[in-house]
């Protein structure tokens, strides 16, 4: 950067609109505390991105109007002015960066410009109608998708990503690029997230993982989702991702070498077949290859698709040629070759892929697609996404009906965290193809059962279901499914969905049908307990249930923050208020119970004495006489996000909020309660036995380095057993913990044992 600049200079630097404003400011600027040498250079940089990114556009796009890019880019430069990011940057370089990606998938016009003004109305005092003003009905549309919902107050920050993320999904809708500006948006974040602090950085990569990069996979993205993962996994496992990374680059050089090898002979090969194709190389990103290690307890020489070949020809009749050629050169392996041209993936990517070991033992994989299949392959919906040729093709449509589902499934769902819930787990692959008798494809979730099958045919299929025959075999309704399966449902009229049904069905369908079945149900009968319970109470004051007022109820029920009387007898039947308490609200002030009426134990105390143990340090918000004790099939600590469940008869039950019992729980909104850990010095002193599982090599001195982390962290050891096969040994120890910190102290320490590869906590003690 030169030391001065004259006039002249600056005005190839960037736009005219921005000259005046620079050299209006002589002085260091009130608002930023910026000097004029700084001003220059911020101006400077986001021209230079500006003008790479017209640049793009003009490449990807030559008969485009881009006089709205412009339009936006000034527009973004005015209102972002003398706001920096954590980096140091101009805030404006965001939006830019932004704008870029979402060139690079060559969006039109209208995509790009939003992306420009993504962040204008959430950060700066824009307003959407200054968009729509400015821009048009599409611009402030699908800026207002993307925005974040600001001025309401939530119970919780998980409660409000719920509802950021109901409100996208609604939008991208009706206009898939709301999603696609917000998946540039994150990447950009994601790219330059070392500048935050370590809990935010936690906190994004782990939203990243389990929101955006799914959703670029269901959109068929794979470039994008795979950069996310790599970038996500770098912060919510840093230990994880540096052991990958030596993995790999300790392998690097001799794979390439390898790699340059195998493309040499197969693109002579291929020429001597005369199939014109390009052949490229990969090494496996670090997550996919994390994710392989972890799941199958393997190690990284036997991951096949650790290096892989691409090969992408004319047409598909040249796909399969060169799958036989692959397999006269090199060896295939059994059970990894797969077809997804004659079926593609729910997200229509299409590919066959294969795995081979060449001459010197080294496995790799190899895909072979046509340039059509690698463009969707890569991109996504994004590769034929056009707005100004008409209506959206028939196969876009398709790959957009999981949202619409998705839609439909949130009407049923009112509360946002049951929303989330579902979400997350609709957004993971589906890969099983199972079929009808009569022929017909059903897509369904990984581990998918027989009920997920029938709900996917019919509701009232899946309602009645009580088994199924699978290839002309009886199963239970908790068979596992498997691609290829003829599955024929066994239903009977007057049969009910189970609440058992939820441990094992895997869809989203199924599961928001078996919920909804559930909820209306046991919130019936609850609904008649609780008016058995308050009737019962009130006759100790010679009063009937049809004394009492319609009005009184609905009083002390909007007391509560309910909305109506039968809201109030389901939570008393729930045994989220006792109805003595309620009775309180209800009767005047003076009545006292008939003579010879001696008060009952509290239920808490009855509780307490049959189930034992301490719940003093966990209390429930705005009660007082609820039992609360700690779940056995989690166990949360001290320091952990809890979650509270009213059960009937055994008070409250209190989950981690990462439970996976939670999700089947939470299917009656009005059964969550809120907790949170109960203050004070003795209590944090408190501990917590927690069982930790260990995978490590069997070698001398590895149990003596185990028990000193444990040691040196001041953790108590109840029991401690190992088993030890074939050079590697599983270590499970069971210790007194006083809370989360604590536990990721000695976890922290384990990792850092040479030859100790994973430590996991079980979940039940």
């Amino acid at each position: 950067m030169p030391q001065s600049y004259n006039r002249k200079e600056c005005r190839r630097g960037f736009p005219r609109a921005r000259f005046s404003v620079v050299f209006a400011r002589r002085r260091t600027s009130k608002r930023t505390g910026m000097n004029l040498r700084q001003q220059i250079a911020t101006s400077v940089l986001s021209a230079t991105k500006y003008r790479e990114l017209m640049s793009m556009m003009r490449a990807n796009r030559p008969n485009d109007d881009l006089d709205l890019v412009r339009k936006a880019y000034e527009f973004s430069v005015k209102h972002h002015e003398g706001q920096l990011r954590a980096s140091g940057e101009p805030y404006v370089v965001h939006p830019l960066e932004t704008a870029l990606v979402l060139a690079e998938m060559k969006m039109d016009p209208v995509a790009v410009a939003a992306g420009l003004l993504h962040d204008s109305v959430e950060d700066t005092s824009v307003t959407t109608v200054d968009i729509r003003k400015e821009f048009g009905e599409q611009v402030a549309h699908i800026v207002e998708g993307v925005t974040k919902i600001g001025k309401i107050d939530f119970a919780s920050q998980e409660e409000r990503q719920a509802e950021n993320l109901r409100k996208m999904v609604l939008a991208m809708v009706d206009d898939i690029r709301v999603v696609l500006i917000k998946l540039a948006d994150r990447l950009h974040n994601m790219r330059t997230l070392e500048h935050l602090s370590p809990e935010r950085q936690q906190k994004i990569a782990r939203e990243t993982l389990e929101i955006y990069a799914p959703i670029a996979h269901r959109l068929g993205m794979g470039k994008v989702r795979g950069e996310l993962e790599d970038l996500s996994f770098r912060y919510t496992d840093p230990t994880g991702y540096e052991d990958v990374r030596q993995l790999v680059e300790s392998r690097r050089k001799q794979g390439e070498q390898f790699l340059a090898h195998v493309q040499d002979v197969l693109r002579d090969k291929l020429k001597e077949a005369g199939i014109s194709a390009r052949v490229e190389s990969r090494i496996k990103r670090f997550f996919s290859i994390h994710n392989k290690l972890v799941k199958q307890r393997i190690t990284v020489d036997q991951v096949y698709d650790l290096f892989a070949m691409r090969v992408i020809t004319q047409s598909v009749q040249d796909c399969y040629a060169v799958f036989g050629i692959i397999h006269n050169l090199w060896r295939p392996v059994p059970g990894r070759i797969k077809d997804f041209i004659a079926m593609p993936r729910p997200n229509f990517y299409q590919s066959l892929h294969t795995s081979v070991i060449a001459e010197n033992g080294i496995p790799f994989e190899v895909q072979i697609r046509t340039e059509e299949m690698h463009k969707m392959a890569e991109e996504g919906i994004a590769a034929h996404w056009k707005y100004k040729d008409g209506p959206i093709s028939a196969k876009d449509e398709q790959r957009l009906a999981w949202l619409r589902q998705v839609v439909e499934w949130q009407r049923d769902v009112p509360d946002p965290n049951e929303f989330l819930s579902s979400l997350k787990i609709d957004l993971y692959p589906e890969e099983v193809y199972t079929f009808t008798p009569k022929g017909k494809v059903i897509v369904l979730p990984r581990d998918a059962t027989p009920i997920d099958f029938a709900f996917a045919v019919h509701t009232d299929v899946g309602n009645t279901c009580v088994g199924a025959r699978v290839n002309g075999r009886m199963v239970p309704i908790r068979h596992k499914l498997h691609s290829g399966d003829i599955v024929e449902v066994i239903s009977q009229a007057g049969h009910k969905p189970s609440r058992d049904w939820l441990s094992f069905a895997k869809s989203t369908r199924a599961r928001q049908k078996i919920r909804h079945w559930l909820n209306v149900h046991q919130r019936e009968r609850a609904i008649e307990i609780g008016r058995k319970l308050i009737d019962k109470e009130a006759r100790k004051y010679r009063i009937a249930l049809k004394d009492i007022r319609e009005e009184d109820l609905q009083r002390v029920a909007s007391n509560y923050g309910l909305g109506r009387p039968d809201d109030l007898l389901a939570d008393i039947g729930y045994g989220k208020y006792s109805a003595k308490q309620v009775l309180g609200r209800v009767l005047p002030a003076g009545i006292t119970p008939l003579e010879g009426e001696e008060p009952k134990q509290s239920v808490t105390s009855v509780i307490r004495r049959v189930f034992g143990g301490k719940s003093d340090a966990i209390i429930v918000k705005g009660h007082g006489d609820l039992m609360v004790y700690r779940a056995r099939c989690c166990n949360p600590i001290r320091g952990e996000a809890i979650v509270g469940y009213v059960t009937r008869g055994k008070g409250v039950a209190v989950h981690a909020t990462k439970c996976s019992n939670v999700v089947n729980l939470m299917y009656e909104p009005e059964r969550r309660i809120d907790v949170e850990w109960a203050g004070g010095a003795g209590e944090a002193a408190a501990a917590y036995p927690v069982r930790l599982q260990m995978l490590c090599d069997d070698r001398f001195g590895m149990l003596k380095q185990i028990t000193t982390v444990i040691g040196d962290a001041h953790a108590n050891i109840r029991d401690m057993s190992t088993r030890a096969v074939s050079g590697e040994a599983t270590v499970e120890v069971l210790l007194d913990i006083s809370d989360l910190e604590h536990l990721e102290l000695i976890t922290a320490g384990l990792r850092k044992i040479p030859g100790l590869h994973e430590v996991q906590r079980m979940k039940k003690v």
